[in-house]
């Protein structure tokens, strides 16, 4: 039985205190969910589950969220939902997860995606003051307690990324995602969310008329002489995006028109104090897996947690530069954790319809050392 993508949207992303931030997170997907289901033209009663990815399960983020935001939305309380976290490719995971269990005939209608909203549950706050790496993961890897921004130091310093590079990638990133904003590229696919503020339907993350000269003059937080900074890593964000995945046969009986299917969905494990290689290992076993080479692929989205983590990627995929995020990354457009998943998925997805592309490729790299790499395939 095979799963097909047969819509997918998403919120605007709001920079951090911006325009999502008056909006509880279980409110902010309760919407998309309903934006979902209202352009595919089906009754949320036939939702069978929803599978939301997010980050920090703390505070408003707790008590099963997926769950939550279906009944936020005012769905029927038949419709279920279950909360995932692997990290920053939680909701990416979750469309996998979508895909496995219609795929396996267990469901016919399923969602996947997610949302995070920082502005109002801050990175690290799950943890309560509590250090989550007991004394034999800190025995393991000599006491050293995994970093990110650390870790893309580390990338850097392995690849020979210097600090002007980083900047010259940050600067492309606002450059491409204000032309594909000022074209209307992703307009057609983003749920206008009400808020307390107004209506927000706009990306709010992009940084217009960036320079590499004023970005040198900012501090390197994670290492003294380093070369990662706020300016060519990713900005703290509120988002939530989502996918609506249905068998073939759902898709026909509800006269829902497929958009796409998950070709190959892999995961790869690295060095957790690094942290952020592992799209590297999955993207070369998703392409081993598919059967296809780097050259079949038409777009590739590698999130840009960090300049370094796609930079590094190209140098060892020897993909063309031209098809990495050609609508800009999470630099320019936010990184809403728990939601970035199924946002870079919405806009590649939409993205590969508007252009007739065939393959599409999405890795991110996860807290712990791990990636998802997914290759898409238009139908």
């Amino acid at each position: 039985m095979g799963a097909v993508i047969v819509e997918a949207v998403r919120s605007a992303v709001g920079k951090r205190n911006g325009g999502l931030a008056g909006v509880h997170p279980a409110d902010l997907s309760g919407k998309v969910l309903n934006a979902l289901v209202e352009r595919a033209g089906i009754d949320p009663a036939v939702v069978e589950d929803v599978i939301w990815g997010c980050v920090t399960q703390a505070g408003e983020q707790t008590g099963d969220l997926a769950r939550t935001a279906v009944l936020s939305a005012g769905w029927p309380e038949t419709v279920t939902g279950v909360t995932i976290d692997r990290q920053c490719g939680s909701s990416q995971q979750a469309l996998s997860f979508a895909v496995a269990v219609v795929e396996a005939g267990h469901h016919d209608v399923v969602i996947a995606g997610g949302v995070e909203t920082m502005s109002r549950n801050p990175m690290g706050s799950s943890a309560m003051g509590k250090n989550p790496y007991g004394d034999d993961f800190l025995g393991r890897y000599d006491g050293i307690m995994p970093n990110q921004g650390i870790g893309a130091e580390m990338i850097a310093e392995r690849w020979g990324l210097t600090r002007t590079q980083l900047d010259e990638f940050a600067v492309a990133s606002h450059e491409k995602a204000a032309a594909a904003q000022d074209a209307g590229v992703n307009a057609g696919h983003i749920v206008p969310i009400t808020t307390p503020d107004g209506m927000f339907d706009a990306d709010q993350g992009i940084r217009r008329g960036s320079k590499v000269e004023a970005l040198a003059g900012l501090k390197t937080p994670f290492k003294a002489d380093g070369v990662v900074s706020a300016g060519n890593a990713s900005q703290i964000s509120d988002g939530s995006a989502a996918l609506l995945v249905m068998s073939e046969e759902a898709a026909a009986r509800y006269g829902c028109t497929p958009i796409a299917r998950v070709h190959t969905a892999t995961l790869a494990g690295d060095d957790p104090v690094i942290m952020l290689t592992a799209p590297i290992p999955a993207t070369a076993k998703a392409l081993e897996k598919s059967g296809l080479t780097i050259d079949d692929i038409g777009v590739f989205e590698v999130n840009e947690a960090f300049a370094s983590v796609p930079m590094a990627w190209l140098a060892e995929t020897g993909a063309d530069p031209a098809r990495l995020n050609p609508n800009g990354g999470a630099i320019a457009l936010g990184h809403p954790l728990g939601g970035s998943g199924a946002r870079i998925m919405t806009d590649m997805i939409h993205h590969m319809k508007a252009n007739g592309i065939k393959y599409g490729l999405q890795t991110m790299c996860e807290g712990g050392g791990q990636a998802n790499a997914t290759i898409i395939e238009l139908l």
